[in-house]
């Protein structure tokens, strides 16, 4: 998958439908929609006029060196010959071992009984279960399931249940600005292949070797528009259009305190400055 950060805006889309199609319980989100920018979601960085922000939609990357799949103590999940990561929720035993493994903070357990919205009475989203039908993955692999079980590990599928049927991510179809491509990246003549040849596709967090299938495009960064009353623009106005993951606003999961080698595509968001007058989390 591609996603092109210059055509996000942040509208949540894609996270929505991830929740529909997948029939996600509250709380639990397996696609979201960060902002870089200010210290909150929809807040920009900079001073006005000289303001800057993107989003960047977060979710399984299905590495195809996945330390998830190396950590499974019962190959609950593993990769499949097409490169999708999945989740078997027969297999699952809830350890949590791949949540601590994965690098990305985009997996999310569950801790209860699946609760949805009240009041919402009718079903939503692919209602059978879904077989892997793969052969070489082994017989009986339970990868989508409606009736979410209590105490396993769920995250994006790439919703196996429609891409197994020849049908697009439900995210990819409902994107309003058409960031979001999927394709074969073994097809030299796909979109999804063509676009990463052309050289600006990044990955997140390369040099961890974990070898994501998910690219992203960065966003143009735009030059100060207006000049400020100091003698250089903000540096987030003038520097390369790095992939950076602010401190977003955000239900389930976390982004670990990353420190990623130099040229590295995320960088981890300073501490908020103290404020005049009010006590600090350790005086509390």
């Amino acid at each position: 998958m591609v996603i092109d950060l210059s055509r996000c805006t942040g509208c949540q889309s894609c996270a929505v439908a991830c929740k529909v199609e997948n029939n996600e319980p509250l709380g639990i989100w397996w696609n979201r929609v960060l902002t870089v920018g200010g210290d909150y979601i929809d807040q920009p960085s900079g001073t006005f006029p000289n303001v800057q922000m993107n989003y960047l939609p977060l979710a399984c990357q299905h590495c195809e060196n996945a330390p998830c799949v190396k950590v499974c103590p019962v190959g609950a999940t593993y990769k499949r010959s097409d490169g999708t990561v999945l989740v078997d929720y027969d297999r699952c035993i809830g350890c949590r071992y791949c949540m601590a493994a994965c690098p990305y903070g985009v997996r999310a357990f569950n801790w209860g009984n699946p609760e949805y919205s009240p009041g919402i009475s009718f079903p939503t989203g692919a209602q059978d279960d879904h077989m892997d039908p793969d052969p070489s993955s082994g017989s009986n692999r339970l990868v989508y399931t409606p009736s979410r079980p209590r105490g396993v590990v769920e995250k994006c599928s790439f919703c196996v249940q429609r891409i197994d049927q020849g049908v697009e991510p439900f995210c990819v179809q409902v994107c309003p600005e058409g960031a979001r491509i999927f394709g074969d990246l073994d097809d030299p003549t796909s979109k999804v292949s063509t676009v990463i040849s052309g050289g600006r596709a990044q990955q997140l967090l390369p040099e961890l070797g974990t070898s994501p299938k998910v690219y992203f495009v960065p966003p143009y960064v735009q030059k100060q528009l207006v000049p400020s009353t100091s003698n250089s623009a903000p540096s987030e106005l003038t520097s390369s259009a790095s992939l950076i993951i602010g401190q977003a606003e955000y239900v389930g999961g976390y982004i670990p305190d990353f420190t990623p080698a130099p040229g590295g595509l995320i960088v981890p968001p300073p501490p908020p400055p103290a404020v005049s007058g009010q006590n600090s989390e350790e005086d509390e």
